[in-house]
Protein backbone atom coordinates (compact mmCIF):
# COMPACT_ATOMS: atom_id res chain seq x y z
CA UNK A 1 0.00 0.00 0.00
CA UNK A 2 1.30 3.33 -0.78
CA UNK A 3 -0.22 6.42 0.68
CA UNK A 4 0.45 10.24 -1.19
CA UNK A 5 -0.43 13.25 0.67
CA UNK A 6 -2.25 15.74 -1.99
CA UNK A 7 0.04 19.25 -2.57
CA UNK A 8 -2.71 21.16 -0.88
CA UNK A 9 -1.72 20.19 2.27
CA UNK A 10 2.03 20.77 2.09
CA UNK A 11 1.05 24.52 1.06
CA UNK A 12 -1.66 24.50 4.03
CA UNK A 13 1.36 23.66 6.35
CA UNK A 14 3.47 25.93 4.83
CA UNK A 15 0.95 28.87 5.14
CA UNK A 16 0.28 27.88 8.99
CA UNK A 17 2.97 29.01 11.94
CA UNK A 18 6.36 27.38 12.80
CA UNK A 19 5.35 25.07 15.87
CA UNK A 20 2.50 24.02 13.83
CA UNK A 21 4.36 22.94 11.02
CA UNK A 22 6.74 20.92 13.39
CA UNK A 23 3.20 19.24 14.93
CA UNK A 24 1.95 18.70 11.65
CA UNK A 25 4.84 17.14 10.22
CA UNK A 26 5.41 15.05 13.18
CA UNK A 27 1.95 13.54 12.79
CA UNK A 28 2.40 12.82 9.52
CA UNK A 29 6.04 11.25 9.73
CA UNK A 30 4.29 9.18 12.18
CA UNK A 31 1.33 8.32 10.12
CA UNK A 32 3.53 7.23 7.41
CA UNK A 33 5.38 4.72 9.52
CA UNK A 34 2.86 2.48 10.59
CA UNK A 35 1.36 2.26 6.95
CA UNK A 36 4.84 1.31 6.12
CA UNK A 37 4.98 -1.25 8.63
CA UNK A 38 1.95 -2.67 7.63
CA UNK A 39 2.86 -2.36 3.95
CA UNK A 40 5.62 -4.98 4.96
CA UNK A 41 5.46 -8.38 3.49
CA UNK A 42 4.73 -11.19 5.88
CA UNK A 43 8.20 -13.40 6.95
CA UNK A 44 8.78 -16.39 5.12
CA UNK A 45 7.34 -19.19 7.73
CA UNK A 46 9.80 -21.47 6.26
CA UNK A 47 12.23 -19.55 8.21
CA UNK A 48 10.05 -19.53 11.25
CA UNK A 49 9.66 -23.17 11.66
CA UNK A 50 12.76 -24.96 12.48
CA UNK A 51 16.17 -23.75 14.04
CA UNK A 52 19.61 -25.19 14.48
CA UNK A 53 19.77 -24.65 18.30
CA UNK A 54 23.64 -25.47 19.51
CA UNK A 55 26.90 -26.95 18.01
CA UNK A 56 29.09 -28.18 20.18
CA UNK A 57 32.37 -30.20 19.79
CA UNK A 58 33.79 -32.43 22.62
CA UNK A 59 31.18 -30.97 24.78
CA UNK A 60 32.30 -27.56 24.51
CA UNK A 61 29.67 -24.93 22.55
CA UNK A 62 30.95 -23.28 19.45
CA UNK A 63 29.37 -19.79 18.57
CA UNK A 64 27.27 -19.11 15.51
CA UNK A 65 28.70 -16.88 13.01
CA UNK A 66 26.71 -13.65 12.17
CA UNK A 67 26.73 -15.09 8.51
CA UNK A 68 25.37 -18.13 9.45
CA UNK A 69 27.78 -20.29 9.81
CA UNK A 70 30.11 -22.01 12.39
CA UNK A 71 33.93 -22.78 12.99
CA UNK A 72 34.92 -26.11 14.66
CA UNK A 73 38.53 -25.96 14.47
CA UNK A 74 41.20 -28.45 13.81
CA UNK A 75 40.61 -32.31 14.37
CA UNK A 76 36.64 -31.92 15.37
CA UNK A 77 36.16 -35.11 17.03
CA UNK A 78 32.32 -35.97 18.80
CA UNK A 79 30.76 -32.99 16.91
CA UNK A 80 26.88 -32.36 18.24
CA UNK A 81 23.87 -30.54 16.07
CA UNK A 82 20.93 -30.08 18.27
CA UNK A 83 18.01 -28.80 16.19
CA UNK A 84 14.57 -28.20 16.37
CA UNK A 85 10.93 -26.55 15.96
CA UNK A 86 11.28 -23.03 17.32
CA UNK A 87 8.49 -22.95 20.33
CA UNK A 88 6.96 -20.14 18.48
CA UNK A 89 6.88 -21.17 14.89
CA UNK A 90 3.36 -20.97 13.73
CA UNK A 91 3.05 -24.69 12.30
CA UNK A 92 6.23 -26.75 13.00
CA UNK A 93 6.40 -29.95 10.49
CA UNK A 94 5.43 -33.29 10.99
CA UNK A 95 8.63 -35.09 10.47
CA UNK A 96 12.62 -33.48 10.70
CA UNK A 97 14.92 -34.72 8.70
CA UNK A 98 18.54 -33.94 8.95
CA UNK A 99 22.02 -34.24 7.12
CA UNK A 100 25.88 -32.95 6.83
CA UNK A 101 26.73 -32.44 3.07
CA UNK A 102 29.75 -33.35 2.17
CA UNK A 103 29.72 -36.42 4.84
CA UNK A 104 25.80 -38.00 4.74
CA UNK A 105 24.82 -39.08 1.11
CA UNK A 106 21.20 -38.83 1.96
CA UNK A 107 18.69 -37.51 4.28
CA UNK A 108 19.07 -39.12 7.79
CA UNK A 109 16.57 -39.83 10.60
CA UNK A 110 16.47 -39.46 14.20
CA UNK A 111 16.21 -42.66 16.44
CA UNK A 112 12.00 -43.49 15.95
CA UNK A 113 11.08 -46.34 15.12
CA UNK A 114 7.78 -48.97 15.21
CA UNK A 115 7.90 -52.52 15.62
CA UNK A 116 5.89 -55.58 14.68
CA UNK A 117 5.83 -57.89 17.90
CA UNK A 118 4.99 -61.06 19.39
CA UNK A 119 3.37 -60.69 22.59
CA UNK A 120 2.79 -64.37 24.54
CA UNK A 121 0.43 -64.84 27.48
CA UNK A 122 0.04 -67.51 30.38
CA UNK A 123 -3.32 -69.49 30.40
CA UNK A 124 -4.44 -66.30 33.16
CA UNK A 125 -4.33 -63.87 30.18
CA UNK A 126 -1.06 -62.16 32.17
CA UNK A 127 1.53 -61.14 29.56
CA UNK A 128 4.77 -62.86 30.31
CA UNK A 129 7.14 -61.63 26.98
CA UNK A 130 6.74 -59.63 24.50
CA UNK A 131 9.70 -60.25 21.24
CA UNK A 132 9.81 -56.46 19.16
CA UNK A 133 11.64 -56.78 15.65
CA UNK A 134 11.87 -52.82 14.78
CA UNK A 135 11.66 -50.70 11.82
CA UNK A 136 13.51 -47.55 11.29
CA UNK A 137 14.21 -45.13 8.88
CA UNK A 138 13.20 -45.85 5.27
CA UNK A 139 12.63 -50.05 4.24
CA UNK A 140 15.29 -51.21 1.40
CA UNK A 141 12.61 -50.25 -1.45
CA UNK A 142 11.14 -47.20 -0.24
CA UNK A 143 9.92 -44.84 -2.58
CA UNK A 144 7.71 -41.86 -1.29
CA UNK A 145 4.69 -43.97 -1.13
CA UNK A 146 3.14 -47.48 -0.16
CA UNK A 147 1.78 -47.86 -3.13
CA UNK A 148 4.67 -47.35 -5.30
CA UNK A 149 7.30 -49.24 -3.18
CA UNK A 150 8.50 -52.64 -3.21
CA UNK A 151 7.78 -54.89 0.25
CA UNK A 152 10.97 -56.70 1.88
CA UNK A 153 10.46 -60.36 3.39
CA UNK A 154 10.96 -60.57 6.91
CA UNK A 155 11.77 -64.41 8.80
CA UNK A 156 12.20 -64.36 12.22
CA UNK A 157 12.57 -67.60 14.61
CA UNK A 158 11.38 -67.75 18.15
CA UNK A 159 11.19 -70.18 20.77
CA UNK A 160 8.17 -69.74 22.86
CA UNK A 161 9.17 -68.87 26.73
CA UNK A 162 7.96 -70.60 29.43
CA UNK A 163 4.56 -71.02 30.83
CA UNK A 164 3.57 -69.26 27.85
CA UNK A 165 -0.17 -70.63 26.09
CA UNK A 166 -1.26 -67.39 23.81
CA UNK A 167 0.58 -65.15 21.49
CA UNK A 168 -0.91 -61.91 19.82
CA UNK A 169 0.39 -59.99 16.86
CA UNK A 170 1.25 -56.29 17.54
CA UNK A 171 1.75 -53.61 14.61
CA UNK A 172 2.72 -50.81 16.87
CA UNK A 173 4.23 -47.21 16.90
CA UNK A 174 4.15 -47.34 20.70
CA UNK A 175 8.58 -46.32 20.37
CA UNK A 176 10.38 -43.23 21.01
CA UNK A 177 7.27 -40.71 21.70
CA UNK A 178 8.43 -38.65 18.96
CA UNK A 179 7.97 -41.44 16.19
CA UNK A 180 5.91 -40.42 13.05
CA UNK A 181 6.07 -41.59 10.16
CA UNK A 182 4.19 -44.87 8.25
CA UNK A 183 4.94 -48.88 8.62
CA UNK A 184 2.75 -50.88 6.38
CA UNK A 185 2.97 -54.56 7.12
CA UNK A 186 1.05 -57.72 5.34
CA UNK A 187 1.24 -60.88 4.20
CA UNK A 188 1.87 -62.51 8.14
CA UNK A 189 2.11 -65.75 8.84
CA UNK A 190 2.97 -67.37 12.19
CA UNK A 191 3.43 -71.03 11.80
CA UNK A 192 4.83 -74.57 13.27
CA UNK A 193 7.38 -75.88 11.67
CA UNK A 194 7.38 -79.62 10.65
CA UNK A 195 10.00 -81.56 9.38
CA UNK A 196 7.69 -84.49 7.40
CA UNK A 197 4.80 -82.56 6.74
CA UNK A 198 3.71 -78.67 5.77
CA UNK A 199 4.25 -76.70 8.60
CA UNK A 200 1.14 -75.93 10.78
CA UNK A 201 -0.31 -72.55 10.55
CA UNK A 202 -0.90 -70.98 13.83
CA UNK A 203 -2.04 -67.65 12.65
CA UNK A 204 -2.22 -65.53 9.67
CA UNK A 205 -3.16 -62.02 8.19
CA UNK A 206 -6.54 -61.61 7.85
CA UNK A 207 -6.15 -60.35 4.70
CA UNK A 208 -4.96 -63.51 3.27
CA UNK A 209 -8.18 -64.90 2.35
CA UNK A 210 -10.05 -62.93 0.24
CA UNK A 211 -12.54 -60.52 2.18
CA UNK A 212 -15.13 -58.35 0.58
CA UNK A 213 -14.63 -55.69 3.87
CA UNK A 214 -13.90 -52.10 3.36
CA UNK A 215 -10.66 -50.06 4.15
CA UNK A 216 -10.58 -49.21 7.48
CA UNK A 217 -13.59 -51.29 8.33
CA UNK A 218 -13.58 -53.32 11.64
CA UNK A 219 -12.14 -56.90 11.15
CA UNK A 220 -13.22 -59.61 12.75
CA UNK A 221 -10.79 -60.51 15.59
CA UNK A 222 -8.60 -57.54 15.29
CA UNK A 223 -8.47 -54.06 16.91
CA UNK A 224 -7.31 -50.85 17.03
CA UNK A 225 -5.66 -49.77 20.15
CA UNK A 226 -3.32 -47.12 21.38
CA UNK A 227 -4.09 -43.35 22.71
CA UNK A 228 -4.53 -42.60 19.12
CA UNK A 229 -6.44 -45.23 17.85
CA UNK A 230 -7.52 -43.91 14.38
CA UNK A 231 -3.91 -43.35 13.05
CA UNK A 232 -4.33 -47.62 12.72
CA UNK A 233 -5.49 -47.90 9.20
CA UNK A 234 -6.35 -50.80 6.58
CA UNK A 235 -4.41 -49.58 3.13
CA UNK A 236 -4.79 -51.57 -0.16
CA UNK A 237 -1.13 -52.20 -1.12
CA UNK A 238 -1.82 -53.62 -5.14
CA UNK A 239 -3.44 -53.32 -8.31
CA UNK A 240 -6.40 -55.04 -7.20
CA UNK A 241 -8.75 -54.22 -4.24
CA UNK A 242 -8.16 -57.23 -2.48
CA UNK A 243 -4.61 -56.95 -1.85
CA UNK A 244 -4.78 -54.73 2.03
CA UNK A 245 -2.35 -54.37 4.49
CA UNK A 246 -2.19 -52.64 8.11
CA UNK A 247 -0.69 -49.83 8.09
CA UNK A 248 0.11 -47.34 10.90
CA UNK A 249 0.08 -43.94 9.78
CA UNK A 250 1.01 -42.25 12.74
CA UNK A 251 1.65 -38.27 12.52
CA UNK A 252 1.06 -37.12 16.17
CA UNK A 253 4.67 -36.83 18.17
CA UNK A 254 2.78 -37.63 21.60
CA UNK A 255 0.48 -40.11 20.60
CA UNK A 256 0.67 -43.84 19.29
CA UNK A 257 -1.42 -46.33 17.49
CA UNK A 258 -1.77 -49.85 16.72
CA UNK A 259 -3.26 -53.34 15.58
CA UNK A 260 -3.31 -56.26 17.72
CA UNK A 261 -5.62 -59.51 17.33
CA UNK A 262 -7.79 -60.55 20.32
CA UNK A 263 -7.78 -63.51 22.80
CA UNK A 264 -10.24 -64.84 21.39
CA UNK A 265 -8.06 -65.08 17.95
CA UNK A 266 -4.94 -65.54 19.92
CA UNK A 267 -3.20 -68.86 18.29
CA UNK A 268 -2.45 -71.48 21.26
CA UNK A 269 1.61 -71.89 21.24
CA UNK A 270 3.56 -74.59 23.59
CA UNK A 271 6.45 -73.49 26.12
CA UNK A 272 9.69 -74.54 24.40
CA UNK A 273 8.88 -75.06 20.64
CA UNK A 274 10.20 -72.84 17.99
CA UNK A 275 7.59 -70.76 15.70
CA UNK A 276 8.34 -68.86 12.48
CA UNK A 277 7.28 -65.69 12.06
CA UNK A 278 6.99 -63.99 8.21
CA UNK A 279 5.75 -60.95 6.98
CA UNK A 280 6.10 -58.01 4.06
CA UNK A 281 6.74 -55.03 4.92
CA UNK A 282 7.54 -51.11 3.47
CA UNK A 283 8.07 -48.14 6.01
CA UNK A 284 9.47 -44.59 6.53
CA UNK A 285 10.09 -43.56 10.05
CA UNK A 286 11.39 -40.55 11.73
CA UNK A 287 10.94 -38.21 14.93
CA UNK A 288 9.27 -34.74 14.92
CA UNK A 289 10.83 -33.57 17.91
CA UNK A 290 13.74 -31.52 18.48
CA UNK A 291 16.95 -34.11 18.66
CA UNK A 292 20.85 -33.88 19.54
CA UNK A 293 23.09 -35.98 16.68
CA UNK A 294 26.70 -36.62 17.01
CA UNK A 295 29.48 -37.04 14.36
CA UNK A 296 32.58 -38.94 15.65
CA UNK A 297 34.73 -36.89 13.69
CA UNK A 298 35.20 -34.67 10.71
CA UNK A 299 37.76 -34.50 8.26
CA UNK A 300 38.93 -31.14 7.02
CA UNK A 301 37.02 -29.30 4.59
CA UNK A 302 33.71 -27.69 4.28
CA UNK A 303 29.94 -29.13 4.98
CA UNK A 304 27.05 -27.60 5.45
CA UNK A 305 24.49 -28.49 8.19
CA UNK A 306 21.15 -28.94 7.06
CA UNK A 307 17.45 -29.55 8.74
CA UNK A 308 14.57 -29.65 6.72
CA UNK A 309 10.62 -30.60 7.07
CA UNK A 310 9.07 -34.02 5.74
CA UNK A 311 5.57 -35.19 5.95
CA UNK A 312 4.88 -39.01 7.30
CA UNK A 313 5.82 -40.56 4.03
CA UNK A 314 9.57 -38.96 3.79
CA UNK A 315 8.49 -36.05 1.39
CA UNK A 316 10.04 -32.61 1.56
CA UNK A 317 7.34 -30.01 2.64
CA UNK A 318 9.59 -26.92 2.54
CA UNK A 319 11.04 -25.33 6.04
CA UNK A 320 14.34 -25.82 6.09
CA UNK A 321 17.32 -24.15 7.74
CA UNK A 322 21.21 -24.52 7.02
CA UNK A 323 24.50 -23.45 8.36
CA UNK A 324 28.05 -23.61 6.61
CA UNK A 325 30.56 -25.91 8.87
CA UNK A 326 34.05 -25.41 8.44
CA UNK A 327 36.44 -27.94 9.74
CA UNK A 328 40.08 -26.36 8.69
CA UNK A 329 42.82 -28.53 8.78
CA UNK A 330 45.34 -28.91 11.19
CA UNK A 331 47.58 -24.84 11.82
CA UNK A 332 50.64 -26.96 10.72
CA UNK A 333 49.43 -27.71 7.70
CA UNK A 334 47.86 -24.27 6.94
CA UNK A 335 50.05 -22.41 3.88
CA UNK A 336 49.76 -18.71 6.20
CA UNK A 337 50.88 -21.10 9.26
CA UNK A 338 54.60 -21.84 7.41
CA UNK A 339 54.86 -18.66 5.77
CA UNK A 340 54.72 -16.98 9.29
CA UNK A 341 56.70 -20.01 10.50
CA UNK A 342 59.40 -19.30 8.15
CA UNK A 343 59.13 -15.37 8.78
CA UNK A 344 59.54 -16.06 12.60
CA UNK A 345 62.49 -18.21 12.47
CA UNK A 346 63.66 -15.31 9.41
CA UNK A 347 63.11 -13.08 12.26
CA UNK A 348 64.50 -14.83 14.95
CA UNK A 349 67.60 -15.45 13.04
CA UNK A 350 67.77 -12.15 11.66
CA UNK A 351 67.61 -11.04 15.29
CA UNK A 352 70.17 -13.26 16.76
CA UNK A 353 72.50 -12.56 13.99
CA UNK A 354 71.68 -8.81 15.07
CA UNK A 355 72.11 -9.51 18.56
CA UNK A 356 75.59 -11.51 17.72
CA UNK A 357 76.50 -8.87 15.41
CA UNK A 358 75.82 -5.87 18.43
CA UNK A 359 77.57 -8.19 20.99
CA UNK A 360 80.56 -8.18 18.66
CA UNK A 361 80.72 -4.31 18.01
CA UNK A 362 80.29 -3.98 21.79
CA UNK A 363 83.21 -6.35 22.68
CA UNK A 364 85.42 -4.50 19.60
CA UNK A 365 84.49 -1.14 21.14
CA UNK A 366 85.62 -1.67 24.21
CA UNK A 367 88.53 -3.37 22.70
CA UNK A 368 89.35 -0.29 20.94
CA UNK A 369 88.42 1.84 23.92
CA UNK A 370 90.84 -0.02 25.54
CA UNK A 371 93.74 -0.06 23.34
CA UNK A 372 93.17 3.67 22.95
CA UNK A 373 93.60 4.32 26.26
CA UNK A 374 96.59 1.97 26.43
CA UNK A 375 98.10 3.94 22.91
CA UNK A 376 97.58 7.25 24.94
CA UNK A 377 99.14 6.08 28.27
CA UNK A 378 101.75 4.53 25.86
CA UNK A 379 102.43 7.93 24.21
CA UNK A 380 102.09 9.53 27.79
CA UNK A 381 104.75 7.50 28.65
CA UNK A 382 106.65 7.95 25.91
CA UNK A 383 106.66 11.75 26.03
CA UNK A 384 107.56 11.77 29.85
CA UNK A 385 110.67 9.71 29.16
CA UNK A 386 111.91 11.96 25.85
CA UNK A 387 110.87 15.50 27.63
CA UNK A 388 111.86 14.82 31.31
CA UNK A 389 114.25 11.82 31.59
CA UNK A 390 116.01 12.60 28.42
CA UNK A 391 116.24 15.98 28.73
CA UNK A 392 118.14 14.94 32.19
CA UNK A 393 120.36 12.85 30.88
CA UNK A 394 121.29 14.79 28.01
CA UNK A 395 122.23 17.60 31.06
CA UNK A 396 124.51 14.77 33.00
CA UNK A 397 126.00 14.32 29.39
CA UNK A 398 126.69 17.94 28.90
CA UNK A 399 127.70 18.52 32.72
CA UNK A 400 130.53 16.07 32.59
CA UNK A 401 131.86 16.98 29.05
CA UNK A 402 131.65 20.70 30.65
CA UNK A 403 133.81 19.28 33.93
CA UNK A 404 136.38 17.90 31.78
CA UNK A 405 137.36 21.05 29.87
CA UNK A 406 137.78 22.68 33.07
CA UNK A 407 141.97 22.99 33.90
CA UNK A 408 144.22 21.79 36.68
CA UNK A 409 141.98 18.57 36.37
CA UNK A 410 143.46 15.14 37.24
CA UNK A 411 143.62 12.98 34.34
CA UNK A 412 141.63 10.31 36.38
CA UNK A 413 139.14 12.43 36.88
CA UNK A 414 139.22 13.09 33.07
CA UNK A 415 138.81 9.84 32.64
CA UNK A 416 135.74 9.55 34.61
CA UNK A 417 133.91 12.32 32.62
CA UNK A 418 134.47 10.40 29.57
CA UNK A 419 133.10 7.78 31.02
CA UNK A 420 129.90 9.22 32.36
CA UNK A 421 129.90 11.21 29.26
CA UNK A 422 130.15 7.93 27.19
CA UNK A 423 127.15 6.73 29.73
CA UNK A 424 125.25 9.47 29.08
CA UNK A 425 125.05 8.87 25.49
CA UNK A 426 124.42 5.11 25.68
CA UNK A 427 122.25 5.17 27.93
CA UNK A 428 120.20 8.56 25.73
CA UNK A 429 120.63 6.18 22.73
CA UNK A 430 119.03 3.25 24.87
CA UNK A 431 116.63 5.71 25.70
CA UNK A 432 115.83 6.57 22.56
CA UNK A 433 114.80 3.26 21.32
CA UNK A 434 112.40 2.22 24.70
CA UNK A 435 110.86 5.73 23.60
CA UNK A 436 110.49 4.23 19.82
CA UNK A 437 108.97 1.13 21.25
CA UNK A 438 106.45 2.54 23.58
CA UNK A 439 105.58 5.56 20.98
CA UNK A 440 102.15 3.72 19.34
CA UNK A 441 102.35 6.00 16.60
CA UNK A 442 105.27 3.66 15.63
CA UNK A 443 103.08 0.78 15.28
CA UNK A 444 103.14 0.24 11.55
CA UNK A 445 105.23 -1.39 9.20
CA UNK A 446 107.08 1.69 7.59
CA UNK A 447 108.14 2.61 11.21
CA UNK A 448 109.66 -0.68 11.92
CA UNK A 449 111.78 -0.75 8.63
CA UNK A 450 112.74 2.79 9.11
CA UNK A 451 113.81 2.27 12.59
CA UNK A 452 115.80 -0.92 11.60
CA UNK A 453 117.92 0.78 8.98
CA UNK A 454 118.90 4.03 11.20
CA UNK A 455 119.83 1.30 13.94
CA UNK A 456 121.76 -0.67 11.42
CA UNK A 457 123.59 2.28 10.15
CA UNK A 458 124.22 3.04 13.64
CA UNK A 459 125.72 -0.09 14.47
CA UNK A 460 128.00 -0.07 11.80
CA UNK A 461 128.82 3.46 11.45
CA UNK A 462 131.40 3.05 14.97
CA UNK A 463 133.76 -0.19 13.45
CA UNK A 464 133.24 1.45 9.84
CA UNK A 465 131.79 -1.69 8.38
CA UNK A 466 129.65 -0.63 5.08
CA UNK A 467 126.06 -1.26 5.51
CA UNK A 468 123.81 -1.80 2.46
CA UNK A 469 119.87 -1.86 2.63
CA UNK A 470 117.69 -3.89 -0.11
CA UNK A 471 113.98 -2.77 1.14
CA UNK A 472 110.94 -3.77 -1.44
CA UNK A 473 107.84 -1.53 -1.80
CA UNK A 474 106.26 -1.97 1.54
CA UNK A 475 102.71 -0.73 2.59
CA UNK A 476 102.09 2.01 4.94
CA UNK A 477 99.08 0.63 6.28
CA UNK A 478 100.36 -2.60 8.04
CA UNK A 479 100.01 -2.16 11.69
CA UNK A 480 102.55 -4.10 13.84
CA UNK A 481 101.96 -3.92 17.68
CA UNK A 482 104.70 -2.54 20.22
CA UNK A 483 105.61 -6.08 21.59
CA UNK A 484 105.81 -7.52 17.87
CA UNK A 485 108.34 -4.31 16.90
CA UNK A 486 110.80 -4.80 19.99
CA UNK A 487 111.04 -8.24 20.19
CA UNK A 488 112.13 -7.95 16.08
CA UNK A 489 114.61 -4.93 16.99
CA UNK A 490 116.10 -7.00 19.70
CA UNK A 491 116.28 -10.05 17.37
CA UNK A 492 117.81 -8.28 14.37
CA UNK A 493 120.13 -6.34 17.05
CA UNK A 494 121.75 -9.07 18.05
CA UNK A 495 122.37 -10.25 14.32
CA UNK A 496 124.48 -7.27 13.58
CA UNK A 497 125.84 -7.07 16.79
CA UNK A 498 127.19 -10.86 15.64
CA UNK A 499 128.39 -9.72 12.37
CA UNK A 500 130.52 -6.97 13.89
CA UNK A 501 132.08 -8.81 16.87
CA UNK A 502 132.77 -12.03 14.98
CA UNK A 503 132.31 -12.14 11.55
CA UNK A 504 135.34 -10.07 10.30
CA UNK A 505 133.25 -9.15 7.54
CA UNK A 506 133.72 -6.22 5.28
CA UNK A 507 129.81 -5.50 4.52
CA UNK A 508 126.70 -6.04 5.61
CA UNK A 509 123.66 -6.33 3.93
CA UNK A 510 119.98 -6.12 5.83
CA UNK A 511 117.20 -6.67 3.50
CA UNK A 512 113.29 -6.55 4.56
CA UNK A 513 110.59 -7.77 2.22
CA UNK A 514 106.57 -8.25 2.96
CA UNK A 515 104.65 -11.29 1.03
CA UNK A 516 101.26 -13.16 1.08
CA UNK A 517 101.03 -10.96 4.93
CA UNK A 518 104.62 -12.13 6.30
CA UNK A 519 107.63 -10.32 6.78
CA UNK A 520 110.97 -11.44 5.77
CA UNK A 521 114.19 -9.55 7.62
CA UNK A 522 117.67 -10.98 6.60
CA UNK A 523 120.66 -9.99 7.86
CA UNK A 524 123.64 -11.67 5.47
CA UNK A 525 127.48 -10.91 5.93
CA UNK A 526 130.42 -11.71 3.60
CA UNK A 527 132.64 -12.71 6.95
CA UNK A 528 134.37 -15.97 8.04
CA UNK A 529 131.02 -18.22 8.58
CA UNK A 530 131.09 -20.93 11.22
CA UNK A 531 129.29 -24.39 10.98
CA UNK A 532 125.47 -24.41 12.12
CA UNK A 533 124.98 -26.72 15.53
CA UNK A 534 121.75 -28.26 15.64
CA UNK A 535 121.05 -26.71 19.00
CA UNK A 536 122.77 -22.83 19.47
CA UNK A 537 124.99 -23.01 21.82
CA UNK A 538 125.45 -19.27 22.33
CA UNK A 539 123.14 -17.33 24.54
CA UNK A 540 122.98 -14.42 21.37
CA UNK A 541 121.38 -16.62 18.58
CA UNK A 542 119.03 -18.84 21.25
CA UNK A 543 117.75 -15.30 22.01
CA UNK A 544 116.71 -14.61 18.58
CA UNK A 545 115.48 -18.32 17.89
CA UNK A 546 113.38 -17.59 21.30
CA UNK A 547 112.06 -13.97 20.32
CA UNK A 548 110.67 -15.22 16.51
CA UNK A 549 108.96 -18.64 18.09
CA UNK A 550 107.24 -16.35 20.98
CA UNK A 551 105.83 -14.48 18.20
CA UNK A 552 104.50 -17.17 15.98
CA UNK A 553 107.61 -17.15 13.38
CA UNK A 554 110.91 -19.04 12.70
CA UNK A 555 115.10 -17.63 12.48
CA UNK A 556 116.77 -19.78 10.22
CA UNK A 557 120.65 -19.42 10.59
CA UNK A 558 122.77 -20.52 7.04
CA UNK A 559 126.57 -20.51 7.41
CA UNK A 560 129.21 -22.17 6.42
CA UNK A 561 133.06 -21.69 7.55
CA UNK A 562 134.67 -19.19 4.96
CA UNK A 563 131.42 -18.51 2.93
CA UNK A 564 129.34 -15.97 5.43
CA UNK A 565 126.44 -16.13 7.38
CA UNK A 566 123.19 -15.22 6.38
CA UNK A 567 120.42 -14.89 9.35
CA UNK A 568 116.95 -15.07 7.78
CA UNK A 569 113.57 -14.05 10.51
CA UNK A 570 110.36 -14.93 8.90
CA UNK A 571 106.91 -13.73 10.62
CA UNK A 572 103.36 -14.12 9.80
CA UNK A 573 101.41 -11.09 11.06
CA UNK A 574 98.18 -11.42 11.93
CA UNK A 575 94.90 -10.63 10.38
CA UNK A 576 93.99 -7.88 13.05
CA UNK A 577 97.77 -6.22 11.79
CA UNK A 578 96.13 -5.53 8.55
CA UNK A 579 94.53 -2.52 9.99
CA UNK A 580 96.03 0.31 11.52
CA UNK A 581 94.40 1.49 14.97
CA UNK A 582 92.34 4.41 15.35
CA UNK A 583 94.98 6.77 16.84
CA UNK A 584 96.45 6.03 13.49
CA UNK A 585 93.82 5.93 10.83
CA UNK A 586 92.32 8.80 11.73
Amino acid sequence: MKVCFPASTFRLIARSSYPSTLLVIAILAIFRGIIAAVDQPPLDNAFESLEIRSVTVNNQPKPLAANGGVNLGANAENVSFSFGARTNAREAPIRVRYRLEGYDKDWRDGLGEMVFAIRFYNAAGDQIIQKNFAATGDSAGWKGTFKTSSFTHRRETIVVPAQASRLWVVITSAGPPSAVGIYVVGNFTISRPRTDTVPIVLLESPFARPTNDEINRALSGWTRDGNHPSMANIVSIGALPGEKAFAILDDDGRSHAEWHNIMETAAAVNPGEQIVVEWDEAFSIGVGDAMTVNYPKLTEGNYRFQVAGFDIYGNPTGPHVSIAVLAPPPLWRMAWFWGAACASVLIMITAAWRYVAWRKMQREMVRLRSERALENERLRIARDLHDDFGARVTEISIASALAKKKPNLPETASADFDRISTLSRDLVTALYETVWAVNPENDNLDALVNYLCQMANHLCEQPQLPCRFRVMDLPSDIQVSSQTRHNIIMAAKEAIHNVIKHAHASELILAVSFEDGSMIISVEDNGCGFEVMPAPGGNGLTNMNRRLTDLGGTCEIRSQSGSGTKVIMWLKLPPESQTLPLSQSS
